[in-house]
């Protein structure tokens, strides 16, 4: 089971974090490791003094897939649900900073929440809508229909250069409106209004 994950699928996302919007997907991985089921508690690592939330719309691959085109994408996810990628800010700007790849600041264990999974049809999931709540206040709310590249041209462009598996879940991007967790937090992620995920900072 892999992890794959977007970034700055939003435009406003992206002018957030001072970037240019890019012209291809912007494509990284967790390993299996960095998984936080819904409900547990996400322990802050020692090793940053800034993590921040990512909320996310997460899909999950059915069955093996090479060189997908898009119109064919539809058949190969079973589930669709929401996501946080914890990332420790810092050690990210550090290596922005020295051109060093991503993986410490994203990749370390739990980093990846995960909600409940629910099906819906391909269309809806195009259209859909996520919000996060921290401590019972919004602090994300952005619809699929916002991504720079849809899910279909995110997964048809990772499966002609990673070949995907059953069980591999997509992170798809995160709107605008990140920022830093603190122990004590409490998070609430909404798939069009239905709950998907809860976690707490500790």
């Amino acid at each position: 089971m892999k992890i794959i994950c977007v970034g700055k699928n939003y435009a406003r996302h992206a002018k957030e974090m001072n970037s240019e919007v890019p012209d291809l997907p912007v494509i990284f991985m967790k390993p299996k490791t960095a998984l936080l089921p819904n409900g547990l508690t996400f322990y802050y690592p020692e090793f940053s003094k800034n993590i921040h939330y990512e909320g996310e719309i997460v899909v999950r691959i059915s069955k093996s897939a090479k060189s997908l085109p898009k119109e064919r994408v539809k058949d190969f996810i079973n589930g669709v649900s929401v996501g946080i990628d914890f990332t420790a800010r810092d050690i990210q700007d550090q290596c922005k900073a020295n051109r060093w790849p991503w993986e410490l600041a994203k990749s370390f264990d739990y980093s990846a929440a995960i909600g409940s999974f629910v099906e819906m049809p391909f269309d809806s999931i195009l259209s859909s809508e996520i919000k996060v709540k921290k401590n019972g206040q919004i602090v994300q709310h952005g619809f699929a229909r916002d991504m720079i590249f849809d899910v279909s041209e995110v997964i048809s462009f990772v499966s002609h250069r990673i070949t995907l598996h059953k069980g591999d879940l997509i992170y798809t991007g995160t709107p605008e409106g990140v920022g830093p967790i603190a122990k004590g937090d409490i998070f609430e992620l909404f798939l069009n209004d239905n709950c998907l995920l809860v976690t707490d900072i500790k």
